[in-house]
């Protein structure tokens, strides 16, 4: 029945999970992956992995825009399949294509986190490059105005990313994902 039915559908077969830095996609995307019997894919460690190099050492040598080169390639391979969570690193919402490409290739659900919790969780920045500066705080506030609306326009859905319990995050996007899948017989659905 799925395969007869997979010719008629016209849904999503991909997650994309999308966020500011800190906000639990990479933490959040496994244990979802897990709960829905996808696979799971890190566009950071995806690009990691091919060059050898870390995302700070990327940006040393190419600097953001060649960073941002190899994640669109990235997000074009990681949502060339199906049956995929995808985690975007945060600054994926910058390029028009991208976000053309996330809508029309994934499900997408936007981790929403606060600037405290933001803070809370990067600490002093440390192995992220563009909180490489003394005063991390007003660097944060400034990558969060910027890209808060990107991530609106990208997501087809907001999740609260504050909580504390990632298991919890992923359950509540499991149940979101069953019932646009499936319809709403599959699970309720919790508003943010």
């Amino acid at each position: 029945m799925r395969a007869a039915r997979r010719g008629m559908v016209t849904k999503k077969e991909n997650i994309a999970l999308v966020g500011f830095m800190g906000s639990g996609k990479s933490t959040v995307g496994p244990l979802l992956a897990s709960a829905l019997g996808m696979d799971y894919v890190d566009l950071d460690e995806m690009i990691t992995e091919r060059t050898g190099m870390d995302i700070a050492e990327i940006f040393e040598l190419e600097g953001e825009e060649g960073f941002r080169e190899r994640e669109s390639e990235a997000l074009k391979e990681a949502l060339a399949g199906g049956n995929r969570v995808v985690s975007c690193g945060g600054g994926v919402v910058l390029r028009d294509e991208n976000l053309e490409l996330l809508r029309r290739r994934a499900r997408v659900f936007y981790l929403r986190v606060s600037g405290e919790t933001a803070l809370q969780r990067l600490g002093d920045g440390e192995g992220r490059p563009l909180l490489a500066e003394e005063d991390v705080a007003a660097r944060v506030g400034e990558l969060m105005a910027v890209r808060g609306g990107r991530y609106l326009v990208a997501a087809h859905e907001v999740v609260d990313g504050d909580r504390e319990n990632p298991e919890e995050i992923a359950e509540e996007i499991a149940e979101r994902w069953r019932k646009y899948r499936y319809g709403s017989g599959a699970g309720s659905t919790s508003s943010t």
